[in-house]
Formats: structure tokens, sequence, C-alpha cells
């Protein structure tokens, strides 16, 4: 059917360009992370903490991406397509915008971490506001939606591959609690109780002010 194939390929470029949006902020701030003094650090994240791991590193894992980008052996009748592309879209933007609110809420924060190690800055802030204000990791919680909801809209192998690694952002995340739970005490603790780690808190939509 035309209107679903022009749906398809409209979404998909959408989907595309926010990545490509989401990517250029996450490389600006690594860039920019590579360039501050450091404060506390956990683990051993200093073996990542140069351009030559991200240069080729980088280049393999999205080397790698671009291998997969195949698609997965599925056929769908029209029906079958229609929801996919309606779930997968209703899923996927919404992990987009995790990522992009939570890399510029981040700010001078953003840092570098990785299942090596943690490391903060000499002038390491809490955030507490915008997305982490609902859950504590919105960029991690981003990319798993967007693996999911990339698997329903492009049915390719590339985003089975992201999901692959979320594990891996999950022990990254733990590295992250401990670290920020070291440097700022009471205040992470009190933070931690408000705040779910990877289902957002939705706010009421009003108060019982008795």
């Amino acid at each position: 059917m035309m209107w679903l194939d022009w749906a398809e390929r409209w979404v998909g470029a959408l989907g595309l360009l926010s990545i490509s949006v989401a990517l250029a902020a996450i490389f600006l701030g690594l860039y920019q992370s590579l360039r501050r003094a450091s404060g506390r650090v956990s683990g051993s994240p200093g073996r990542m903490m140069n351009w030559g791991f991200y240069i080729v590193g980088g280049a393999l894992y999205f080397g790698i991406c671009i291998i997969l980008w195949r698609p997965l052996p599925l056929s769908l009748p029209v029906w079958g397509r229609v929801i996919s592309l309606s779930l997968g879209s209703v899923i996927l933007f919404p992990g987009l915008a995790f990522i992009i609110w939570g890399r510029l809420t981040l700010g001078r924060m953003y840092n570098v971490s990785s299942g090596f190690g943690v490391r903060l800055y000499e002038d390491q802030r809490l955030v507490t506001d915008g997305p982490f204000a609902v859950v504590r990791h919105p960029m991690y919680l981003g990319i798993l939606l967007l693996a999911l909801g990339g698997i329903l809209v492009y049915r390719v192998w590339t985003l089975v591959f992201l999901l692959g690694n979320i594990p891996g952002l999950m022990r990254r995340a733990r590295l992250e609690e401990e670290t920020l739970a070291a440097e700022f005490g009471e205040a992470w603790e009190e933070y931690r109780g408000r705040v779910p780690a990877w289902i957002p808190r939705i706010p009421p939509l009003w108060r019982d002010d008795e």
C-alpha cells in the first residue's frame, strides 16, 4: 500500500534524523568532558579517556551497526506493518526525547563512564531536575526505548544488537550510582529514595492539600 510505504519512509527518516541529533549532542559532550579536570574516580575509566579510544572504538561499533543494517526475517501483513509502525513510533520517539533531554539537562555535567569505571568532575553537581526528576537514568532508559521501538519501526538486526547492549548499560548505571553515593552522601540517598531508577515516576495530576 502506497500510503503505508510513505509513512514507513517518513517515520524512518525522522527517526534517523533524531538519532543523528542525539549522537551529535553526545559526541560534543564527550569532547568537552575530555578537557575537564577530574574529581572522584572509581574503577579504571582512564582506559577510555582519550580520543584514540573513541575514534577506534566508535568506528568499530558503528561499523558493526552498518553491517547489521539488514532486514529481520519477518514478513508482516499490512495490518501487522501498521501496528508495528504505530507501536514502534510511540516507543521510539519518547526514547529519543529522553536521550536528548537528558543530555541537554546535564549540560557541563555530562561525563564519561563505562563498564570499566566512572569519573566525576572537580566541580561535579548532582543533577536532579528535568528528566532526572522522574527517572534516575533517563538517557539509558531512552536507549532501551530506542532499541525496542527501533526494532518495530525499522525491523533490522542493528536494533537487536543495540538491545543486547542494555546489560552493559545497567552495569554502568550501577557503577555511576555507587560513585555518586560516595560523592554526595545524604543528598544522593534522598534523591535515590524519591526517584526510581528505570520506570519513570508519574507526578500526580493534582495535590491533596488536606
